[in-house]
Protein backbone atom coordinates (compact mmCIF):
# COMPACT_ATOMS: atom_id res chain seq x y z
CA UNK A 1 0.00 0.00 0.00
CA UNK A 2 1.46 3.54 -0.85
CA UNK A 3 2.04 5.74 1.95
CA UNK A 4 -1.07 8.00 3.20
CA UNK A 5 -0.89 9.79 6.55
CA UNK A 6 -4.37 9.76 7.79
CA UNK A 7 -3.51 11.68 10.94
CA UNK A 8 -3.37 14.97 10.11
CA UNK A 9 -6.02 14.48 8.21
CA UNK A 10 -8.02 13.06 11.73
CA UNK A 11 -6.77 15.95 13.71
CA UNK A 12 -7.95 18.66 11.25
CA UNK A 13 -11.04 16.91 11.43
CA UNK A 14 -11.41 16.47 15.40
CA UNK A 15 -10.84 20.35 15.72
CA UNK A 16 -14.07 21.34 13.48
CA UNK A 17 -15.98 18.14 15.51
CA UNK A 18 -14.79 19.83 18.45
CA UNK A 19 -16.51 23.11 17.35
CA UNK A 20 -19.63 21.23 15.84
CA UNK A 21 -20.54 19.02 19.05
CA UNK A 22 -24.14 18.77 18.51
CA UNK A 23 -24.00 17.57 14.68
CA UNK A 24 -21.42 15.53 15.51
CA UNK A 25 -23.83 13.85 18.31
CA UNK A 26 -26.86 13.28 15.15
CA UNK A 27 -24.04 11.60 12.74
CA UNK A 28 -23.04 9.32 16.01
CA UNK A 29 -26.68 8.16 16.76
CA UNK A 30 -27.06 7.64 12.98
CA UNK A 31 -23.54 5.47 13.33
CA UNK A 32 -25.50 3.83 16.36
CA UNK A 33 -29.05 3.43 14.75
CA UNK A 34 -27.71 2.04 11.45
CA UNK A 35 -25.94 -1.10 13.79
CA UNK A 36 -28.11 -2.17 15.67
CA UNK A 37 -30.05 -2.32 13.19
CA UNK A 38 -27.54 -4.65 10.70
CA UNK A 39 -26.44 -6.36 14.13
CA UNK A 40 -28.07 -5.70 16.53
CA UNK A 41 -28.03 -4.11 20.42
CA UNK A 42 -25.02 -6.23 21.61
CA UNK A 43 -22.17 -4.52 21.30
CA UNK A 44 -19.51 -7.87 21.82
CA UNK A 45 -21.30 -9.58 19.37
CA UNK A 46 -21.69 -6.25 17.04
CA UNK A 47 -18.25 -4.77 16.18
CA UNK A 48 -19.56 -1.87 14.06
CA UNK A 49 -21.68 -1.20 17.48
CA UNK A 50 -18.46 -1.08 19.36
CA UNK A 51 -17.05 1.63 17.43
CA UNK A 52 -20.37 3.68 17.45
CA UNK A 53 -20.07 3.44 21.09
CA UNK A 54 -16.48 4.07 21.25
CA UNK A 55 -16.99 7.31 19.18
CA UNK A 56 -19.46 7.98 21.20
CA UNK A 57 -17.93 8.23 24.32
CA UNK A 58 -15.11 10.19 22.64
CA UNK A 59 -17.48 12.79 21.85
CA UNK A 60 -18.55 12.99 25.28
CA UNK A 61 -21.95 11.73 24.35
CA UNK A 62 -25.02 11.59 26.88
CA UNK A 63 -25.69 7.97 27.56
CA UNK A 64 -29.65 8.94 27.72
CA UNK A 65 -28.88 9.65 23.76
CA UNK A 66 -26.97 6.81 23.30
CA UNK A 67 -30.15 4.93 24.78
CA UNK A 68 -32.63 6.54 22.73
CA UNK A 69 -31.20 5.33 19.68
CA UNK A 70 -30.84 1.96 20.47
CA UNK A 71 -34.09 1.78 21.90
CA UNK A 72 -35.53 3.70 18.51
CA UNK A 73 -33.51 0.82 16.18
CA UNK A 74 -34.61 -2.35 17.98
CA UNK A 75 -38.48 -1.06 17.79
CA UNK A 76 -38.86 -0.05 21.53
CA UNK A 77 -39.61 3.80 20.22
CA UNK A 78 -41.12 4.82 16.93
CA UNK A 79 -38.37 6.63 14.62
CA UNK A 80 -37.06 7.01 10.87
CA UNK A 81 -35.14 4.22 9.13
CA UNK A 82 -32.05 5.25 7.52
CA UNK A 83 -30.38 4.09 4.23
CA UNK A 84 -27.23 3.60 3.73
CA UNK A 85 -25.75 5.07 0.75
CA UNK A 86 -22.06 5.49 -0.75
CA UNK A 87 -21.80 8.42 -3.30
CA UNK A 88 -18.63 8.38 -5.43
CA UNK A 89 -16.63 11.56 -7.65
CA UNK A 90 -14.10 13.53 -8.21
CA UNK A 91 -13.06 16.97 -6.48
CA UNK A 92 -10.92 19.60 -7.78
CA UNK A 93 -7.48 18.80 -9.53
CA UNK A 94 -9.01 15.08 -10.21
CA UNK A 95 -8.78 13.78 -6.87
CA UNK A 96 -11.09 10.95 -6.36
CA UNK A 97 -13.72 11.07 -3.52
CA UNK A 98 -16.35 8.73 -1.44
CA UNK A 99 -18.93 9.59 0.30
CA UNK A 100 -20.53 7.76 3.08
CA UNK A 101 -24.15 8.69 3.48
CA UNK A 102 -27.29 7.79 5.95
CA UNK A 103 -30.21 9.27 5.34
CA UNK A 104 -34.10 8.90 5.73
CA UNK A 105 -34.60 10.42 2.33
CA UNK A 106 -32.01 9.04 -0.98
CA UNK A 107 -33.82 11.80 -3.26
CA UNK A 108 -32.68 14.76 -0.76
CA UNK A 109 -28.95 13.38 -0.14
CA UNK A 110 -28.32 12.80 -3.89
CA UNK A 111 -29.18 16.21 -4.57
CA UNK A 112 -27.46 17.80 -1.85
CA UNK A 113 -24.26 15.61 -2.46
CA UNK A 114 -24.22 16.54 -6.52
CA UNK A 115 -24.87 20.00 -5.29
CA UNK A 116 -22.09 20.56 -3.10
CA UNK A 117 -19.87 18.73 -5.89
CA UNK A 118 -20.49 20.88 -8.20
CA UNK A 119 -20.58 24.22 -6.30
CA UNK A 120 -16.60 23.03 -4.86
CA UNK A 121 -15.14 22.38 -8.72
CA UNK A 122 -15.42 18.69 -8.64
CA UNK A 123 -18.41 16.10 -9.81
CA UNK A 124 -20.32 13.54 -8.48
CA UNK A 125 -19.81 10.28 -10.47
CA UNK A 126 -21.39 6.91 -11.32
CA UNK A 127 -21.10 4.03 -8.44
CA UNK A 128 -17.80 2.08 -9.30
CA UNK A 129 -15.93 5.06 -10.37
CA UNK A 130 -13.43 5.58 -7.82
CA UNK A 131 -14.09 2.61 -5.33
CA UNK A 132 -11.24 0.90 -6.68
CA UNK A 133 -8.58 3.05 -5.72
CA UNK A 134 -9.41 2.50 -2.11
CA UNK A 135 -9.25 -0.80 0.44
CA UNK A 136 -11.26 -0.91 3.51
CA UNK A 137 -9.00 -0.83 6.40
CA UNK A 138 -8.40 -1.20 9.92
CA UNK A 139 -7.00 2.18 11.51
CA UNK A 140 -5.13 2.58 14.70
CA UNK A 141 -3.45 5.40 15.56
CA UNK A 142 -0.69 6.18 18.41
CA UNK A 143 1.01 9.49 19.39
CA UNK A 144 4.33 8.86 19.31
CA UNK A 145 5.19 10.88 22.63
CA UNK A 146 2.60 9.04 24.76
CA UNK A 147 3.55 5.80 23.29
CA UNK A 148 5.55 3.56 25.87
CA UNK A 149 7.13 1.53 23.67
CA UNK A 150 9.60 2.20 20.56
CA UNK A 151 9.24 1.85 17.13
CA UNK A 152 10.74 -1.60 16.67
CA UNK A 153 9.13 -3.26 19.69
CA UNK A 154 5.59 -1.61 18.46
CA UNK A 155 5.98 -3.38 15.14
CA UNK A 156 6.67 -6.12 16.22
CA UNK A 157 3.64 -6.27 18.98
CA UNK A 158 1.15 -5.39 16.02
CA UNK A 159 2.58 -7.80 13.39
CA UNK A 160 2.20 -10.10 15.73
CA UNK A 161 -1.51 -9.46 16.59
CA UNK A 162 -1.92 -9.54 13.18
CA UNK A 163 -1.49 -6.48 11.78
CA UNK A 164 -0.41 -5.40 8.10
CA UNK A 165 1.44 -2.36 8.54
CA UNK A 166 2.70 -0.08 11.03
CA UNK A 167 3.71 3.18 9.35
CA UNK A 168 5.83 6.26 10.65
CA UNK A 169 4.47 10.03 10.72
CA UNK A 170 6.14 12.92 12.39
CA UNK A 171 4.69 12.38 15.59
CA UNK A 172 2.75 9.41 14.74
CA UNK A 173 2.81 5.40 14.41
CA UNK A 174 -0.35 4.25 12.07
CA UNK A 175 -1.15 0.48 12.43
CA UNK A 176 -3.00 -0.72 9.60
CA UNK A 177 -5.07 -3.91 9.60
CA UNK A 178 -7.48 -5.88 7.69
CA UNK A 179 -10.86 -5.38 8.79
CA UNK A 180 -11.36 -8.77 10.36
CA UNK A 181 -8.60 -8.36 12.15
CA UNK A 182 -8.97 -5.04 13.41
CA UNK A 183 -10.05 -5.78 17.06
CA UNK A 184 -7.80 -8.43 18.12
CA UNK A 185 -5.05 -6.52 16.92
CA UNK A 186 -6.34 -3.02 19.19
CA UNK A 187 -7.09 -5.44 22.13
CA UNK A 188 -3.47 -7.03 21.76
CA UNK A 189 -2.23 -2.82 21.89
CA UNK A 190 -4.73 -1.56 24.71
CA UNK A 191 -3.29 -5.03 26.85
CA UNK A 192 -0.02 -3.36 26.52
CA UNK A 193 -1.24 -0.27 27.53
CA UNK A 194 -0.79 1.46 24.85
CA UNK A 195 -3.04 4.66 24.50
CA UNK A 196 -4.71 4.62 21.20
CA UNK A 197 -5.64 8.24 20.03
CA UNK A 198 -7.76 7.22 17.11
CA UNK A 199 -9.19 3.95 16.64
CA UNK A 200 -11.39 3.22 13.48
CA UNK A 201 -12.48 1.07 10.33
CA UNK A 202 -12.15 2.94 7.19
CA UNK A 203 -11.33 3.31 3.34
CA UNK A 204 -7.50 3.99 2.72
CA UNK A 205 -5.75 4.68 -0.72
CA UNK A 206 -3.71 2.59 -2.88
CA UNK A 207 -2.32 5.46 -4.30
CA UNK A 208 -2.26 8.88 -3.47
CA UNK A 209 -2.15 12.53 -5.38
CA UNK A 210 0.30 14.99 -4.80
CA UNK A 211 -1.03 18.59 -4.20
CA UNK A 212 0.46 21.72 -3.62
CA UNK A 213 -0.70 23.85 -0.70
CA UNK A 214 -3.13 25.51 -2.41
CA UNK A 215 -5.17 22.89 -4.17
CA UNK A 216 -5.01 20.82 -1.21
CA UNK A 217 -7.25 24.27 0.29
CA UNK A 218 -9.82 23.92 -2.56
CA UNK A 219 -10.07 19.92 -1.67
CA UNK A 220 -10.57 20.62 2.11
CA UNK A 221 -13.59 23.58 1.17
CA UNK A 222 -15.51 20.27 -0.50
CA UNK A 223 -14.71 18.04 2.19
CA UNK A 224 -15.44 20.38 4.71
CA UNK A 225 -18.96 20.89 2.90
CA UNK A 226 -19.50 17.22 2.47
CA UNK A 227 -19.41 17.00 6.12
CA UNK A 228 -20.96 19.97 7.01
CA UNK A 229 -24.62 17.70 5.93
CA UNK A 230 -26.14 16.03 8.17
CA UNK A 231 -26.40 13.35 6.07
CA UNK A 232 -22.78 12.69 5.51
CA UNK A 233 -21.06 10.27 7.89
CA UNK A 234 -17.73 9.80 6.47
CA UNK A 235 -15.47 11.34 3.07
CA UNK A 236 -12.55 9.74 2.03
CA UNK A 237 -10.06 11.00 -0.37
CA UNK A 238 -7.53 9.87 -2.25
CA UNK A 239 -4.52 13.22 -1.49
CA UNK A 240 -1.50 12.81 0.06
CA UNK A 241 -2.00 15.11 3.20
Amino acid sequence: MAGHSKWKNIQHRKERQDAKRAKIFTKISKEIYAAVKNGGPDPDQNPRLRMALHKAKQANMPNDNIQRTIKKATGDVEGLTYEEIVYEGYGPHGVAIMVDVLTDNRNRSAAEVRHLFNKHGGNLGESGCVAYLFERKGLIVVDKEAAPLGEDDLMLLAIEAGAEDLRVEDDAYEVVTAPGDYETVKQALETKQIPLAETQITMLPTTTVQLNDEQKEQVMKLIDALEDSDDVQNVYTNVDW
